[in-house]
Parts: structure tokens; C-alpha cells; sequence
């Protein structure tokens, strides 16, 4: 990863003022990127891809529980405080699934076209009986804020947001399940909106929003 993907909010010189962003994932770097940008933070935020960090083995049963281990892997191997996200789309009628697995939904992680099809492909036999039936889903971020590797009271915060599920890709900008994310309110996919207006309004956006309210700065 090049030195241009660190998020460079205010230049320090010690790593006293860095945080690790335990993601690897290009599609939530940018958005981190952006949202980060905005914050008023006396860090600097760098990816740990960055540090030669690599993804943390996700076991946990959970959002929260995925973000704390994400954030511990990273605040262990560099030594400095780390915040993980774990994110992923629900879909009530499929019992939240995707949920914890959206990534590889398909059985390949992070490969958004079959994940995409293969959600596209669970829905059709209720679309067929259904046909008039709108498909509600929920995209969930959750963040996890640790001090130190084995801080007992990591900072949570969550985003969650609605929508309705398509029945075919609808827009080009975005990652993951975004083509297939409808807003009825906005008449617009997640994938067609401005990055400026999907991080307003994204699971990811509130809980950064959250993250900083927490945050004893």
C-alpha cells in the first residue's frame, strides 16, 4: 500500500499521536479516508496494511465481536491504539444473513460480483411468490476503539442503515453490496450517490459520528 492511503489529519513525529485502522479493504480505506478527513483529531491515522499487518482471522459471532478482535490484532502487532470496523449487510427475511459473512457470502472474500449474484439468487423464490413485496435490509457498521491490545473497555460504536433490496445492480460508484441497496426516500442505490452524501448518510458515517462523540479528546 502506497504512503498516499495514510490518513494524514494533523503530521505528527512520534507515534505517540498514531492510531492503526485495522482494515485492509480499498473500498473502506477510501470512505475512512474521507470521514476521518473531517474529524478534528490531533492524529494521524494510519492503514495497517501499511505497517505490514495482515487481516486478523475474524472468528467472532458477531459485529462487536469481529471489530474487537480486528482492533486487538492491530494494537498488538504495532503497539499503538487501533480501530477496527466490521460492517456487512442483513437481510431480515434471510434470517440477517449475510450478516458477519457478507465479505464472502459466495465462499471467495471480498469478491462483490458473486456476492452480489448469489444474494440476487436467494431472493428470487420469494420475489416469485412475493413479487409485490418490497425486501427491506440493513447495512450494519460497527467500530471498535481499543487503547491498548488488552484494553478491557474498548469504545463501541454502531451505524445502521435502511433500505430495500434490488433485483439487479443499480448505479457504478460504491463497493460491495451498494449496487443493490435501494433508498426508496432518495429514489437512488448506495451505488449512485456522491461519496459525500453516502458518508452523510451511511452506516459507516454514523458510526464514526458516534466513535468521536466517545472519544476523551
Amino acid at each position: 500500500m502506497s504512503t498516499t492511503d495514510t490518513v494524514q489529519l494533523v503530521p505528527q513525529s512520534t507515534s505517540d499521536n498514531q492510531w492503526v485502522l485495522a482494515s485492509n479493504n480499498k473500498g473502506k480505506l477510501a470512505e475512512f479516508k474521507r470521514l476521518f478527513a473531517e474529524a478534528n483529531l490531533d492524529v494521524t491515522i494510519v492503514p495497517q496494511g501499511q505497517l505490514d499487518i495482515d487481516d486478523a482471522i475474524e472468528d467472532g459471532l458477531s459485529f462487536v465481536e469481529n471489530a474487537i478482535i480486528k482492533a486487538r490484532h492491530a494494537s498488538r502487532i504495532s503497539g499503538l491504539p487501533a480501530i477496527a470496523d466490521d460492517s456487512g449487510l442483513c437481510v431480515p427475511v434471510l434470517g440477517n444473513a449475510p450478516g458477519i459473512y457478507s465479505a464472502r457470502y459466495a465462499g471467495e472474500h471480498g469478491n462483490d460480483s458473486k456476492n452480489n449474484a448469489k444474494l440476487i439468487a436467494d431472493l428470487q423464490p420469494l420475489r416469485t411468490t412475493q413479487p409485490d413485496t418490497p425486501i427491506e435490509g440493513m447495512f450494519v457498521c460497527v467500530l471498535a476503539m481499543v487503547r491498548h491490545a488488552d484494553d478491557p473497555l474498548p469504545i463501541i460504536a454502531q451505524g445502521l442503515w435502511h433500505g430495500e433490496i434490488l433485483d439487479a445492480p443499480h448505479g457504478d460508484g460504491g463497493f460491495g453490496y451498494d449496487p443493490l441497496f435501494w433508498l426508496p426516500n432518495l429514489q437512488a442505490s448506495a451505488a449512485s450517490l456522491s461519496a459525500a452524501d453516502k458518508n452523510r448518510l451511511s452506516h459507516r458515517g454514523q458510526a464514526i459520528q458516534q466513535l468521536l462523540a466517545q472519544l476523551p479528546l
